[in-house]
């Protein structure tokens, strides 16, 4: 321990300039995810003689609360966790090495359960590659789809326990504002999340057009009229009086629901909502005798997906390209493709078509700056 602060008293003694680069700081984190490691491996061996008892703590999540001064929320999951490295090995070594982080041990370690152990000692290695190669969100879709493979009634069960944890409270202080907070399922949370930025995008425009008038040139953010969260605020009262607007008889806008099939393409189970959140088959029940089914299919005569040469992706093909994208095209980037714009691969400027296979789904800011880079 006296070589371990000696080498991080260097490290604090360096000018923070000097390690400010993405090879420095992705290596700093490296070596920080390689001590998390082995300060689980040590919980775990302290754990399991009892180095806690000898101290009447009720338990090492106690001790290590009181010793660390941490919440013991937080050294209850640290415990867990270094339990369950014990029967992990091959995670434990890739954690060991650095490669993988304390987030994605906590996702392989929630996907390992009774009915899913076997399978897991199984698969473990493949698991961690996935851990290794893939964007975290991504890792995380993979696993609950492995998790709904392996015990399709226990992800069903977790499915309902999410359904029925849902509730919003909202309360009036004595000086009449109101406070309050909402727990919703993920169907239920992207139908008013969607609906709620909709609203809230109006209002933006709204403010940035007032904001250019009264300033005469493009304003910045922080010149408009309304904060971001005064925004989102004042865009549910304007969702809670359009609803009240609707005639009872007024026909019910109908969901629609995206479903990818193709194994050679996407190695198994795909059933994700638009916003890459993974749901499960059951989930879908409540809204299907509503739902408009639109299928479609790549590489098939079943429905046209090249229309013309416009200059900008519209209907068929546009769709086609947001489902096949899923997401921004750049690395660091997940915005869903529903909120991007759709970029030609070849630029139009250069002979690009508008055509399927040229289009991918872009984030505002990474189109413009694509487009501003030589």
């Amino acid at each position: 321990m006296e070589v371990l602060a000696s080498a991080v008293d260097e490290l604090v003694a360096i000018d923070p300039h000097a390690l400010a680069d993405g090879e420095t700081l992705v290596e700093l984190r490296r070596q920080v995810d390689r001590l998390e490691a082995v300060a689980a491996r040590a919980t775990a061996a302290w754990d399991a003689k009892q180095g806690w008892a000898p101290d009447g703590a009720r338990s090492p999540a106690a001790w290590l609360a009181a010793r660390c001064r941490l919440p013991v929320e937080d050294t209850r999951r640290q415990v867990r966790l270094a339990r369950d490295l014990r029967t992990m090995p091959r995670t434990e070594a890739a954690w060991l090495r650095g490669q993988v982080n304390e987030r994605h041990v906590t996702k392989l370690a929630s996907a390992r359960r009774p009915k899913t152990e076997d399978a897991f000692h199984r698969d473990e290695v493949e698991l961690v590659r996935l851990a290794k190669s893939l964007p975290f969100k991504g890792f995380c879709r993979r696993v609950t789809y492995w998790v709904q493979e392996h015990d399709e009634d226990g992800a069903e069960r977790d499915a309902e326990e999410q359904r029925a944890a849902r509730k919003v409270h909202l309360s009036q202080s004595f000086q009449g504002m109101w406070f309050g907070d909402l727990t919703l399922d993920p169907i239920s949370g992207t139908i008013v999340s969607n609906a709620l930025r909709r609203i809230e995008q109006e209002l933006f425009e709204a403010d940035w057009a007032e904001a250019k008038e009264r300033l005469g040139r493009d304003p910045i953010v922080t010149e408009l009229q309304r904060t971001p969260a005064q925004r989102r605020a004042d865009a549910l009262v304007e969702m809670a009086t359009r609803a009240m607007s609707v005639p009872n008889d007024a026909r019910r806008p109908a969901p629609l629901f995206t479903v990818l099939v193709g194994y050679e393409t996407f190695k198994g189970r795909i059933c994700e909502l638009a916003n890459r959140t993974v749901v499960t088959p059951s989930s879908l029940l409540p809204y299907l005798s509503d739902a408009l089914i639109e299928r479609i299919v790549f590489d098939g005569p079943s429905r046209v997906i090249d229309v013309g040469e416009a200059r900008c992706f519209t209907g068929a093909t546009r769709r086609a390209v947001e489902v096949l994208g899923l997401e921004c095209f750049q690395d660091t980037c997940e915005t869903p493709a529903e909120d991007s714009q759709i970029d030609h691969i070849i630029p139009a400027a250069r002979g690009g078509p508008t055509r399927q296979w040229n289009g991918r789904p872009a984030c505002g800011f990474h189109n413009r700056a694509r487009n501003r880079d030589p």
